[in-house]
């Protein structure tokens, strides 16, 4: 009776969990797209043991369009926390695609923002607060993560951001 009683209560955790990422998503009014092919000759995203590397993605909304320009000369902080933000989204979009239910992450390990900025804009960090933010409102404390922000003289197609990120899996 325990054993069925402690089984019970580890399938009600797990199925609690479970549940969890996909309400907080719902809760923050996120939908995970399916995500764009690559544009050149690499991947969205490469699974070795237990981590996923996940390709940068850039400030994409769901409708194609995207948030570009130079932070501190087209663009407020608040404009850069909403691409980092996206950038975010498009990440988790394509790690589900590669492991098919978030649940399984274990945690997030390591985020890099690149932010598209002007020479004298020095406010990376708040920008890639928009990606930080968002996974750990989704993961809680699994979405903690070591972090790089840093500025660059132009990203692709001249987009505000670009984020790229390390993830391990149960």
């Amino acid at each position: 009776m325990c054993t069925i009683l402690t089984l019970s209560f580890s399938l009600a955790t797990v199925l609690l969990h479970a549940q969890s990422v996909e309400a907080k998503l719902k809760e923050q009014g996120i939908e995970l797209t399916k995500p764009t092919p690559s544009l050149a000759n690499y991947v969205k995203s490469v699974r070795t043991g237990n981590l996923v590397f996940l390709s940068g993605h850039v400030s994409n909304r769901p409708d194609g369009t995207g948030i570009k320009g130079k932070l501190g000369k087209d663009l407020t902080i608040e404009q850069g926390y909403e691409a980092a933000k996206l950038s975010a989204i498009g990440l988790l979009s394509s790690l589900k695609a590669e492991i098919g239910d978030l649940n399984k992450v274990k945690r997030v390990v390591k985020v890099l923002g690149m932010v598209n900025s002007a020479p004298d804009f020095a406010d990376h960090p708040k920008v890639v607060n928009g990606c930080s933010d968002l996974l750990v409102k989704i993961f809680g404390d699994k979405g903690k993560h070591a972090r790089s922000a840093v500025g660059v003289a132009a990203l692709p197609s001249d987009y505000a951001v670009e984020v790229e990120m390390v993830v391990e899996i149960e």
